[in-house]
């Protein structure tokens, strides 16, 4: 008989058994899962950097607010009454004086604006005062308006020096207009307030403005626009060059 313990027994299915070789393949699957999603974080994070870091570029350089800028066009005398065969305005009657504003926006976001004011003074004194609406100049647009100051002639002949300047045939008033508004570019908010002071001069007798001076001021700088302009009741100023 065969001695059956000489027999040589079956060995272990391979499967069955944990080799080191299948461990270090499980490691390097994991290694390479592991540097495929930190790869995946890191262009996200770059990208979403280099995101940031164009808005940030395009808000202080190409979308960088900018101040308005608030422009007198043109002055006309509407109404003027005279008392006959003089110079002299007459008592109790108004003048009325139209003038063409408009406000220019440089930005690439629309500039909302409140309720403008035009203050009218002769020698120191407010002879009339208008406010036009608000409205909104559209982006890189000119918003015209005109806007219509009644002057109260009974408070230009209550000055000393009113006899001077009617003999001369000339009256210079000065003017002070305020439009206050916002830009919105993003997130970025900007509250801007121009402020503008003309002088002009009226001929008495063709009822014209024959001069006049304006400076505009902003809230970050000081930007002067003087021009002596040669204006008459029936004519209108050419548009001012963009």
């Amino acid at each position: 008989m065969v001695d059956t313990s000489d027999q040589v027994r079956p060995l272990a299915p391979s499967a069955d058994r944990s080799t080191s070789s299948d461990d270090e393949s499980a490691t390097a699957v994991t290694k390479s899962r592991r540097r495929r999603w930190l790869k995946c974080c890191a262009f996200v994070a770059a990208l979403l950097l280099i995101q940031a870091t164009v808005v940030v570029i395009l808000i202080f350089t190409v979308f960088k607010v900018k101040d308005p800028v608030i422009r007198m066009n043109d002055v006309t005398v509407e109404r003027l009454d005279l008392i006959s065969g003089t110079t002299t305005p007459r008592p109790g009657s108004n003048m009325t004086l139209n003038a063409d504003v408009s406000v220019k926006n440089p930005n690439y976001a629309s500039f909302r604006y409140q309720n403008t004011t035009t203050t009218l003074y002769y020698r120191g004194a407010v002879i009339g005062e208008a406010r036009g609406p608000p409205g909104r100049a559209k982006a890189r647009r000119t918003m015209r308006m005109n806007v219509t100051v009644d002057v109260i002639t009974d408070r230009v002949l209550n000055q000393p020096d009113l006899g001077s300047d009617i003999n001369s045939g000339l009256i210079t008033m000065s003017s002070y207009t305020v439009v206050g508004g916002r830009v919105k570019i993003f997130v970025v908010k900007k509250h801007v307030t121009v402020r503008m002071n003309c002088s002009m001069t009226v001929n008495i007798t063709s009822r014209a403005i024959q001069q006049q001076k304006c400076k505009r001021k902003e809230n970050r700088s000081v930007l002067a626009s003087d021009a002596q302009v040669s204006l008459r009741l029936s004519e209108e100023a050419p548009p001012p060059g963009s």
